[in-house]
């Protein structure tokens, strides 16, 4: 199979890379199937959809900035990227994070009922 990109141009990939969010990401949910891509070149993750190939969400592994950050079983966390050309503005958001579990190909966006948690936490320091 494969979708057409503006940001990577054609990707082919076979259903076994499909990530299924049953009740889709906050704002998108009638987006449900999924492509993680991961350039060596590029810092993030894109999460990007295949129903609607330029929907893209950049995602930043969280398990770098904390190493207690909320778990679920078998799921890796990861936050959502606000991009801005100047990288001391670029932004995570912790407070809602998007689980996957690499194994089952499944995923799910979580709200934190924490405060410690931002939704638009610093990235770089300058």
């Amino acid at each position: 199979m494969k979708i057409k990109t503006t940001q990577f141009g054609e990707i082919e990939y076979t259903q076994d890379r499909v990530i299924s969010f049953e009740a889709g990401l906050f704002g998108f949910e009638e987006y449900k199937k999924f492509l993680l891509i991961k350039r060596e070149e590029d810092l993030f993750f894109w999460l990007t959809s295949i129903d609607e190939p330029e929907i893209v969400f950049p995602l930043f592994g969280v398990n770098i900035l904390d190493d207690n950050y909320p778990a679920a079983e078998g799921n890796e966390p990861f936050a959502v990227v606000t991009l801005n050309s100047n990288p001391a503005e670029i932004t995570v958001n912790l407070k809602a994070p998007v689980y996957i579990d690499q194994d089952l190909k499944v995923g799910q966006q979580k709200i934190l009922d924490n405060d410690k948690y931002a939704v638009d936490y610093n990235l770089f320091i300058e």
